[in-house]
């Protein structure tokens, strides 16, 4: 059976200001972060809609109807704003529903949510994410930092395997290719949280992969990256990539008992 997944975010446009001498010219460039995990589902059993960034803030559905069309929704790399001001907001004052606590009620009722980490996830750079005390926080298994949240590690590190028999490690023997950095995030203290996998303790333990629930929805909070760069081009390319991230779906996609 298909499942339907929709990815939200992993977009964005640089500007660049180019200095020749006496001369200078502008450029602008649109960049897709999300390419690796694309080609790791492509043909599978997982039915990915990918959202970019840019096009969420008006096209991101705002009833209930709209989600019960997936069966797990993917947040990288996009920070809250985005979901709470469309232009009918932003630019004419208008009211529309309020689609974090939407994402909410649609996990209570069964829906599985993953946060991917980044620059806009969590909190994020300069605490810009601002997904901290919104009720997307809520469903997770983590809890945000009130601040920039990045753990940079340009050395790099791998990942600890705490719980090797939960089903999201299923097949995934053997040491991880290197990651470069996480968002630091606060494990719930809850029997239905676990912490999956984790940094070394030299590297502060941080959570790497957190599973939990919420009402009768499945969540999960991976705090690294879905490709560069904090995943190095080793772990995208790693035969692991795949098995990881359907794992992770078909975990979150599995109703609860």
């Amino acid at each position: 059976m298909t499942k339907k997944i929709l990815l939200v975010g992993e977009s964005w446009v640089s500007s660049a200001t180019h200095y020749k001498g006496f001369d200078q010219f502008g450029s602008v460039t649109f960049h897709l972060g999300a390419e690796p995990l694309v080609k790791a589902l492509a043909g599978s059993a997982f039915e990915l809609t990918y959202m970019p960034a840019h096009e969420a803030v008006e096209k991101f559905p705002f009833d209930m109807a709209g989600l019960d069309v997936y069966d797990a929704i993917i947040l990288s790399d996009i920070g809250a704003n985005s979901l709470l001001l469309p232009p009918d907001v932003w630019l004419h004052s208008r009211t529309v529903p309020n689609r974090l606590k939407l994402l909410k009620a649609w996990v209570e009722k069964g829906g599985g949510l993953l946060m991917v980490g980044g620059y806009f996830s969590f909190q994020g750079i300069d605490g810009k994410a601002r997904w901290r005390r919104t009720p997307v926080e809520d469903t997770l298994p983590v809890t945000c930092l009130p601040y920039d949240d990045r753990v940079e590690i340009p050395e790099g590190t791998v990942a600890e395997v705490v719980k090797p028999e939960h089903p999201t490690m299923r097949g995934l023997e053997g040491a991880w290719p290197v990651l470069l950095g996480v968002n630091e995030v606060e494990v719930r203290d809850r029997a239905d949280v676990e912490i999956v996998a984790r940094l070394p303790e030299d590297q502060g333990g941080h959570p790497l992969l957190v599973v939990g629930t919420h009402g009768t929805g499945r969540t999960a909070a991976w705090t690294s990256d879905i490709g560069p760069h904090w995943l190095s081009p080793a772990f995208c390319e790693w035969e692991g990539y795949d098995r990881l991230w359907k794992n992770i779906l078909g975990w979150l996609t599995e109703k609860q008992a």
